[in-house]
């Protein structure tokens, strides 16, 4: 077996154990949060677990559409977040997969049991237990408009990502030399000449 497919096989095992990780950790999360607050909150909540995953799908679809050239002015300037910027892009598959396919999807799916939960405390409201045509009603109702808003809100950020890519990632790329400069945490790969 060539490297490139070990390397392939490896991130891929990684992915998804870092994936299993954090569903398991948003889960317990959103629902230990979402079992404590009123339904109102609850919605707020959901709708922020689908804004996170509409920008991180952002973030990855603009890593792939970005180009290195005019970071490399701005890195040789020392322009803090223009290395962190060309690392992205250098890396923009592993970057998009992690964007895309890793947080996207674990919004997807946490926002998912987020909104059954509202749902059953909605209802719970009414004096409707479960099973009651209240919470099917209520659960079509938020289940649609959690897909329509996470649809649209993702073929918005596709045309930002793709328009806007350039400033897109060196907003991440500031960010990630926030992360890694004050915090000390290693976000991304070290450039490879």
């Amino acid at each position: 077996m060539n490297s490139q497919i070990k390397n392939s096989l490896k991130f891929s095992l990684t992915i998804a154990v870092i994936t299993f990780v954090l569903a398991a950790i948003f889960s317990v999360i959103s629902s230990s949060i979402l079992g404590e607050v009123m339904w109102m909150i609850g919605l707020v909540i959901v709708f922020l677990i689908v804004l996170i995953g509409v920008i991180f799908d952002m973030l990855g679809i603009a890593a792939t559409a970005a180009s290195e050239s005019p970071f490399h002015a701005m890195a040789a300037e020392k322009v803090h977040g223009a290395k962190e910027a060309v690392a992205i892009i250098r890396n923009a598959d592993k970057f998009a997969s992690f964007c895309n396919d890793v947080i996207g999807d674990i919004s997807g799916i946490v926002s998912g049991t987020a909104s059954a939960i509202v749902v059953l405390q909605i209802a719970n409201l009414f004096g409707e237990g479960e099973g009651s045509s209240i919470q099917i009603i209520l659960s079509v109702i938020l289940t649609s408009l959690v897909a329509a808003i996470t649809v649209g809100g993702k073929a918005i950020g596709k045309f930002f990502a793709i328009h806007s890519s350039t400033s897109i990632i060196f907003f991440a790329g500031k960010l990630i030399s926030i992360i890694e400069n004050k915090f000390k945490i290693k976000v991304l790969p070290k450039n490879k000449k």
